[in-house]
């Protein structure tokens, strides 16, 4: 399940991925909002029921539309538990909605996922949060608990994506190392600089504080980093699906040239970050394990 900034791009990478790693794939959209896919949709909710429909029968603007649709399949599962049974034996990649209150606090979405799962379909939510909001420390923060609500929200395996992280220094420098936003380190060093911030007041402030200190408490919230053109990027992110769904894969797909090249050149952990600094962010910046040493 992919919601979030990038997801249809996303889709698409992993369906040319999966068909380099010959996974049989099958890709899903839920999004009635979709037009002119990029990638070929085995299962289209334009078959349902369509944003623009329901906007002019309904008279309603797009986020109002999109629930609607959403809620009507809700009511409406069997047809989609039809059309997955034409693609029950392969691995299965759903295009959702990006707006955000699905995943917040309606209840439509979360609604679906249990229909599913409890028709024995083993989910992983990939929640696509765009990588230049860590170039601002508010935007981060509010990621934060975004990424925090909608984990609460939908109660599935889920792995935060920081998407477009290629782009990332095109929006401007990072205070900190990449690891700071993906482990999501203290986050007092990002409240030291929106305090000092001229413009802030006592309540602002405040809510920084709350709001950084209620993510700190839950500690359950991090980010993996995505590159859909870098293979490399995409084979860690299918790694980290993999272990959360418990997927495994068959004697093909492990023999193809561009699995066994991506399993033997897998990184640990910190030299991934690493190459991705490297790659994508240039020379290091503050550490905050330093910081806090000194």
């Amino acid at each position: 399940m992919i919601p979030g900034s990038g997801k249809t791009t996303a889709c698409n990478g992993l369906q040319q991925f999966f068909g380099l790693t010959k996974r049989p794939t099958a890709v899903i959209n839920l999004d009635p909002a979709n037009d002119g896919l990029p990638y070929q949709c085995d299962v289209d909710i334009a078959e349902l029921i369509t944003l623009d429909d329901v906007m002019t029968e309904y008279n309603l603007g797009p986020n109002g539309g999109l629930i609607y649709c959403m809620e009507y399949l809700e009511k409406n599962m069997d047809w989609l538990l039809g059309r997955l049974e034409d693609v029950k034996d392969k691995y299965l990649v759903f295009d959702c909605p990006g707006q955000v209150e699905l995943y917040t606090h309606n209840n439509a979405m979360r609604s679906i996922l249990q229909t599913l799962e409890k028709h024995d379909f083993r989910l992983c939510i990939v929640h696509m949060v765009d990588a230049h909001l860590c170039t601002d420390p508010s935007k981060y923060i509010s990621s934060l608990l975004l990424s925090l609500k909608t984990m609460l929200h939908l109660s599935q395996p889920h792995i935060n994506v920081l998407s477009k992280i290629d782009l990332i220094q095109t929006y401007g420098k990072l205070a900190f190392n990449i690891d700071f936003y993906t482990e999501v380190q203290d986050l007092n060093y990002l409240l030291e600089g929106l305090n000092n911030d001229s413009g802030a007041t006592d309540r602002f402030r405040k809510l920084n504080a709350a709001v950084c200190e209620l993510v700190e408490e839950f500690g359950i919230v991090g980010y993996t980093t995505l590159c859909v053109e870098d293979k490399a990027s995409v084979k860690r992110l299918v790694d980290g699906l993999d272990r959360a769904n418990g997927y495994f894969g068959k004697d093909d797909e492990e023999g193809s040239m561009l699995w066994s090249i991506g399993s033997s050149n897998y990184l640990k952990y910190f030299e991934e970050i690493q190459d991705i600094q490297e790659r994508y962010i240039g020379p290091e910046l503050n550490n905050v394990d330093e910081m806090q040493a000194e």
